[in-house]
């Protein structure tokens, strides 16, 4: 429906015009009211429209519909793109709550909750999503045996045809997630044995009840307890050690949700991290779909469109799949809730995981936080008695609780960062058949490269940081603004004697493959693994269950089973038990725990261990001698003491300009607004001050009143941003960088 019939100048209303409030992308704290000539539907908020905003023609969302108080002289509205509302009345709820709490302009609130096709102005409708599945002509068993003998010798080929014999239809997008290429689909397709049809032509398919193990007694409690909650609010946190079978929980629970024709909602951190929960949920549940970074435009589209009209049961997504809009959501799980990736970092600062926990408030459903190392917020949230709080304590099956070790390394000699101790145990789980994974904290071969003659350091000439030496390809990288510059053969100095100083994965991948020549070695991380089928790549190998080696970063610490790994071992767990960051001791023992869970998932015993140049550190003992419930507590605890989250609310403040006196007086400025319910702290550098040639400096907000820290927030919100100055508000701030 076009209204662009109308022009610019004509704001006269008629006897049939409407105002209409509308909420645009701008980074204002109001709205905008427009008027809508004499319309011959029934607008209704939650619609988007196009209107003229200055210079630009804007996509916005209606949010009223004849305002009490319109503003004088409103412009015409060019277009009315939705007769039925894209946003429903709870999203425009909880939109509204996240610009509150957040303190971020309403209209890109809305802008942020939606795909990119709706921001576009795409028609609501997914005309276009396609499906491949076996072709019509192959219904017969016998036809499909014939089919699979003639594909013996095309191995991914057969693998592509078993599970869409399998789990039936599947979109492109599902079909690369599993470990596809285009190549393997065409070829497929060629030899007539898949076709692709239009989605809407896909018939509904049942869930497929596919419980191949009995469920232990604490499954079994767990998912009596929150099916009682049904229909009701309830946050759960179920804690599980890593291979207790959180997955089969939570698959379980969706099960009983979809029976009654609901819908349920999984986040997950990183789509690329969580293969294997992906494929478990497609198997389950054939008309799940998927949303996130890795999908195209479209793709995100059609599965967003999918959960409106209710033709999608189930919704697998990173962070912002929390926006989707469902006509029967019944259920939310948010997995490995403590993951840092569900806040958002920039813009909207949001939480996914206290977003869910809101939005499920507001429907009247359970929601789920599963996690082997829960966050200390929702440890806190359970001693207090909001949440209520399920345990998985064994693994079922065989396999048994991994074994730690600590090796106290003061004055060892190491070979690139590995000591002998650490080494022999190695070659004893590799002679005996098992499969090594190696823990770095770092990407590239060395985090700095320094001159051994005068003390100089490669550092980013936009950013107070160093740049970090990568060897495949040979190269230095700011992992910061994303520069890349040559290797020199001296410093500035004219010194040739170059040093690399300290350990990246790279570095310890060519350790290991001196060391150990007789075995594989496996790294993945960023810089290997950028996409879901590099990823499933690399995850096959593993699974042949050959003895190897595997070096990487935290990729390799969430949601996957390796059923051969029977060491594991941690190169440096200092530096997070040392670090100023309040958060970094919680955020080290979850990685520890969580890369600690991939051994001895299966029969055999697995073992952890971990270098350190302190082993009697309190946290470290704590965590490796009771376990991450006790550190929790004992964490918790010295947050309560030192006055930090989750036992105080806080704020964090940032400012960055083209000069450090720019951002330092703004923020002095900011500071003499803010009343006596805050303690203030700053203004101070961030801990990089400087990135992409802007200086960053910010304020520190802490309050033992959650209302007296927003009410100051808000009072400031509405400062208006310069050319050369930005600034913003963090709630609840997760990293401080």
């Amino acid at each position: 429906m076009n209204l662009g019939r109308m022009t610019m100048g004509e704001t006269i209303a008629g006897s049939g015009d409407v105002i209409v409030r509308i909420a645009l992308p701008v980074p204002l704290f109001h709205e905008f009211d427009y008027l809508l000539a004499g319309p011959d539907f029934e607008p209704r908020s939650g619609s988007r429209v196009k209107v003229s905003f200055g210079s630009r023609q804007l996509i916005g969302i209606c949010t009223e519909v004849a305002p009490g108080n319109p503003h004088a002289n409103p412009k015409p509205v060019l277009d009315w793109l939705d007769d039925v509302p894209l946003v429903g009345a709870h999203v425009l709820a909880i939109a509204r709550w996240l610009a509150s709490y957040y303190h971020h302009p309403l209209g890109e609130v809305l802008a942020a909750c939606l795909p990119a096709g709706a921001r576009a102005g795409r028609t609501a409708l997914r005309s276009g999503a396609t499906v491949w599945q076996l072709c019509a002509r192959l219904a017969e068993t016998d036809k499909r045996i014939a089919c699979r003998s003639r594909l013996a010798r095309a191995p991914r080929q057969l693998a592509l045809y078993d599970l869409l014999a399998t789990i039936g239809p599947q979109p492109r997008h599902s079909l690369y997630e599993a470990g596809f290429s285009l190549d393997q689909i065409r070829s497929l397709a060629d030899k007539q044995f898949i076709e692709e049809i239009p989605e809407s032509s896909r018939a509904a398919t049942e869930i497929k009840y596919l419980h191949l193990l009995q469920a232990t007694l604490e499954q079994q409690s767990a998912i009596q307890s929150i099916s009682s909650s049904l229909g009701t609010f309830g946050p759960w946190l179920l804690e599980g050690v890593t291979g207790s079978g959180k997955t089969e929980v939570y698959l379980r629970l969706i099960e009983r949700v979809v029976a009654h024709a609901g819908q349920a909602l999984l986040l997950v951190p990183e789509i690329s991290l969580t293969p294997q929960t992906i494929a478990r949920v497609r198997e389950r549940f054939p008309n799940s779909v998927n949303f996130h970074s890795g999908m195209t435009d479209t793709e995100r589209w059609d599965a967003y469109l999918a959960c409106k009209d209710g033709s999608a049961n189930v919704l697998v997504g990173t962070r912002s799949a929390i926006f989707a809009q469902f006509p029967s959501l019944g259920i939310i799980i948010v997995d490995e809730e403590h993951d840092s990736s569900f806040k958002q970092q920039d813009g909207l600062r949001y939480s996914a995981r206290d977003v869910a926990v809101v939005r499920a408030q507001a429907l009247g459903i359970p929601v789920v936080l599963g996690s082997a190392t829960p966050s200390l917020e929702s440890f806190d949230n359970v001693r207090k008695g909001r949440y209520g709080h399920l345990q998985l304590k064994s693994r079922p099956g065989a396999s048994s609780p991994a074994t730690f070790h600590v090796l106290d390394i003061r004055g060892q000699p190491l070979d690139e960062g590995l000591s002998q101790n650490m080494l022999r145990v190695m070659g004893r789980h590799l002679d005996s058949g098992g499969q090594v994974l190696t823990y770095v904290n770092r990407r590239g071969f060395s985090p700095v490269l320094m001159c051994a003659s005068c003390g100089w350091v490669a550092g980013c000439p936009h950013c107070d940081s160093r740049m970090t030496l990568h060897r495949q390809p040979v190269i230095l990288r700011c992992h910061h603004c994303g520069l890349k510059a040559s290797v020199p053969a001296q410093c500035e100095n004219g010194h040739a004697n170059l040093l690399p100083i300290g350990f990246g994965t790279q570095r310890t991948e060519a350790a290991l493959e001196r060391i150990f020549p007789r075995f594989p070695v496996l790294r993945i991380d960023r810089d290997t693994t950028r996409n879901p089928q590099q990823l499933e790549t690399h995850l096959e190998r593993v699974h042949t269950g050959q003895p190897m080696l595997l070096v990487g970063t935290q990729m390799l610490a969430k949601g996957h089973h390796f059923p051969d790994v029977s060491l594991v071992a941690i190169i440096n767990a200092d530096a997070g038990f040392l670090s100023a960051d309040f958060r970094a001791p919680e955020r080290t023992a979850q990685t520890i725990m969580q890369v600690a869970g991939r051994a001895g998932r299966a029969e055999r015993i697995g073992e952890i261990w971990i270098q350190t140049l302190q082993p009697e550190h309190p946290s470290l003992q704590r965590l490796v001698v009771d376990g991450y419930a006790a550190f929790a507590g004992y964490e918790l605890e010295n947050r309560v003491s030192a006055g930090l989250p989750p036992a105080t609310a806080m704020a964090l403040i940032r400012a960055d300009a083209t000069t450090v006196s720019e951002a330092a007086t703004f923020l002095e400025d900011l500071k003499r607004r803010l009343d006596n319910g805050v303690a203030v702290s700053g203004p101070v550098p961030a801990p990089i001050q400087r990135i992409a040639n802007r200086h960053r400096l910010q304020l520190l907000l802490l309050s033992d009143h959650r209302s007296a820290l927003q009410r100051n927030c808000a009072n400031i919100r509405a400062i208006p941003q310069t050319r050369t100055l930005r600034w913003s508000i963090d709630i609840d701030p997760y990293d401080g960088a």
